[in-house]
């Protein structure tokens, strides 16, 4: 579990737990989720002048075009990828890597790729700071994902593509499960499991994520 950072104060925590709150009435359920959301400090992976949203439930800009994910979507996309119990876990888009740091206090390890260089880097510092040990970075195209450390129990993806490459259907393990949002005007978060060589989809809930680009940016 995530340990409270010192100088984090009493307003602050009672400002997670409001938003937690928010969480369970949107339908959140998973206490393990829950709680590791409770802990965890979504305003470090801010820059200083937006830190003061951090505990609304919006999405929040990170710069480059990318955005730190409103807290239902990341809630509701961790619940649905730990239903299966995963314990290598690989995901596309570390972003802030908030999304990456609730993964890694529930599962054993995370595979994070990231395209744009400062983004990761930043996201280093962070993950370095919460003393998470079980995280791994790559910078490159986060559509060709991680075959090398392939294959993974679960995948989630917090960009959308058009279509879900074939690459990464090919890295998830018999059983696994892909959580990602899919499409561009109309995005809908999808539900894939493997089972054998079908693969299985349902559609959880409309969403909208900025698009799943390729190429890296240094």
């Amino acid at each position: 579990m995530v340990a409270e950072l010192q100088g984090i104060g009493m307003t602050s925590r009672r400002t997670r737990m409001r938003l937690i709150q928010r969480l369970r009435d949107n339908g959140i359920a998973n206490e393990r989720v829950l709680e590791v959301m409770a802990n965890l400090p979504r305003h470090i992976f801010l820059d200083e002048a937006l830190a003061h949203r951090a505990y609304e439930d919006t999405a929040l800009p990170i710069g480059h075009g990318q955005t730190l994910s409103q807290p239902y979507i990341v809630a509701k996309m961790t619940e649905e990828l730990i239903r299966t119990q995963p314990s290598r876990v690989l995901e596309l888009g570390t972003g802030s890597g908030y999304q990456t740091a609730v993964l890694a206090n529930l599962v054993d390890e995370v595979y994070s790729v990231e395209r744009i260089k400062p983004l990761q880097d930043r996201a280093r510092e962070r993950l370095r700071t919460l003393s998470l040990r079980n995280v791994f970075l790559r910078h490159a195209d986060g559509g060709i994902g991680w075959p090398e450390k392939g294959p993974f129990d679960a995948i989630i993806v917090t960009a959308a593509p058009k279509v879900l490459p074939d690459e990464l259907k090919e890295q998830l393990a018999d059983g696994g499960v892909i959580i990602a949002p899919i499409g561009e005007e109309s995005q809908m978060l999808m539900r894939i499991e493997r089972k054998g060589d079908e693969f299985v989809t349902e559609e959880i809930e409309p969403v909208r994520f900025v698009p799943l680009l390729g190429g890296v940016v240094r």
